[in-house]
């Protein structure tokens, strides 16, 4: 049997929060995956431009960042060590988005002045999400 520390306050409301967050990270995934014609229809002609030339990994690779990031979240509220990992791959599949919106894209919406706000909270979260894990860990609080 092993020992274990209690975590901190702050850690559980880290974990309740990153669940949140990334349960909010499902709901987009699943309103782009599953976008009808008619709220096509009504975004702006560039923002529908862009969504329709997305290539079929960048979905992927959504769904495993928010749907990563989600299980990783609960690991953590069950204080298992494997959230490290999972947060991790989730970290390198928000970091793919990152760069085709950022290098791949000429005048990708995400870094509109209306999207930058979410393109620079995404990938920090997901890095302090990596961080907290790893700390959470070095300090046995999760194991």
């Amino acid at each position: 049997m092993s020992t274990s520390t209690k975590p901190p306050v702050w850690f559980w409301i880290v974990a309740v929060v990153a669940l949140l967050w990334n349960a909010l990270g499902i709901m987009a995934y699943l309103m782009r995956a599953y976008m009808t014609d008619e709220a096509m229809a009504a975004l702006p002609q560039e923002q529908q431009v862009y969504l329709q030339n997305q290539p079929a990994w960048y979905m992927g690779v959504f769904a495993l960042a928010v749907f990563g990031g989600t299980l990783g979240s609960l690991l953590l509220l069950l204080r298992k060590a494997l959230a490290y990992w999972v947060f991790v791959v989730s970290l390198v599949c928000v970091v793919a988005q990152w760069s085709y919106d950022m290098f791949m894209v000429e005048n990708s919406p995400a870094f509109e002045s209306s999207g930058m706000a979410m393109a620079i909270m995404i990938p920090l979260f997901s890095v302090a999400l990596v961080f907290i894990s790893r700390t959470a860990k070095a300090k046995g609080w999760i194991g």
